[in-house]
């Protein structure tokens, strides 16, 4: 980069920040994170631990925004004495570049963050693939979404607990729950809910014919014991199967694992993460709440259309993304139109860009 090219840039950075810190409102976030940490401090604060919680939540999401927005600042800071410091480019110039690049991410990242701002969007994610018509060719294509995902929440640094795998009969996968454990989790992986479309050269058909396969996938935030949701056992069947996992030590075999029945909705779910049916019981109560928020939540999303006078589409022809093997390659996302060309990078867990157009399309 020339000098006056990393100038031109710093000055954007400037701009950046200043926006961020008039958006996060820094100085109010201070006095609301004081107020937090007086109310923790109180000798009966623990006497409503639901109460509690949510405060204890409350704190820890202003702390991590302000640190990250410190963190950036910091970083900024640095670059800009250097620079200030260094007359002439020079060799050191390629860290310093590395640096503006890590910075300009950063930047990108946590203005994505600001923008999510919904109820949920801090929480942890379940995430639900299931294949569609199309047998083994189709079940292969929600084993590699399935990858992808692990890849993408490792590139996060987000931990994954799978918390159900039905293993198709030749390969791929039948259906796979997971749950996604970190910072705005559901606010970022909220964006691949839909159905997500593979055209390739199949390897499992014997005459090489180009095959088009569909999974959906459904993103609902995780929930805890804070929200109130009314769950009567009356309104529950509770049925208990052998569990069947991956292959090797992993699988479970003993009847531990639990399927739920919500009557009144037709909701089923299932976990056998455990060899503890009470644990996956307890579990599988938990991916329950999770849906009946998330049905609630597409209720609401749905008002909402109706209102602006959306057409809701519905079925597999609403396909949100197409991912093209063959004759050429290409990702492509339906609702923003942006798309890329490097498709073993996008199913190796690179699809921030998908997820990023879609949020600020969103909002």
């Amino acid at each position: 980069m020339e000098r006056y090219e990393i100038n031109k840039t710093l000055e954007q950075f400037e701009k950046s920040i200043i926006d961020l810190e008039k958006a996060i409102n820094v100085s109010e976030k201070n006095i609301e994170l004081e107020a937090l940490n007086k109310k923790m401090q109180e000798p009966n604060f623990w006497n409503d631990s639901k109460e509690a919680k949510k405060t204890t939540q409350a704190a820890n999401n202003i702390a991590e925004q302000l640190k990250t927005y410190q963190e950036i600042k910091k970083d900024y800071d640095n670059i800009v004495d250097w620079f200030e410091l260094s007359e002439e480019q020079t060799e050191e110039w390629t860290i310093l570049e590395k640096d503006i690049v890590k910075l300009s991410k950063a930047i990108k990242n946590f203005e994505i963050e600001v923008l999510l701002s919904d109820t949920y969007d801090f929480n942890n994610a379940i995430l639900v693939l299931h294949p569609g018509a199309g047998g083994t060719e189709s079940q292969d294509w929600c084993e590699m979404l399935f990858r992808m995902y692990q890849r993408y929440a490792q590139k996060k640094k987000f931990k994954v607990e799978i918390l159900d795998y039905q293993a198709g009969e030749e390969a791929g996968v039948k259906s796979v729950t997971m749950l996604i454990k970190g910072p705005f989790a559901y606010g970022y992986l909220k964006a691949e809910r839909g159905v997500h479309r593979l055209v390739r050269i199949s390897p499992f058909d014997s005459n090489a014919r180009r095959h088009t396969s569909f999974v959906s996938c459904d993103i609902m935030p995780e929930i805890d014991e804070t929200v109130d949701i009314d769950i009567k056992d009356e309104d529950i069947k509770v049925d208990v199967y052998r569990s069947s996992g991956a292959g090797g030590q992993s699988v479970n075999t003993t009847d531990s694992a639990v399927r739920i029945t919500h009557i009144p909705t037709g909701i089923v779910v299932t976990c056998q993460n455990e060899r503890s049916q009470i644990k996956n019981k307890e579990t599988a109560l938990s991916i329950l709440k999770s849906k009946l928020v998330q049905e609630e939540i597409k209720r609401k999303e749905e008002e909402l259309r109706s209102i602006k006078g959306e057409q809701k589409d519905i079925g597999w022809g609403s396909q949100i993304r197409s991912y093209v093997f063959h004759p050429y390659q290409m990702v492509k996302d339906h609702r923003t139109n942006f798309e890329v060309a490097q498709i073993e990078q996008v199913m190796d867990g690179e699809i921030e860009g998908f997820i990023n157009e879609y949020l600020k399309k969103s909002e």
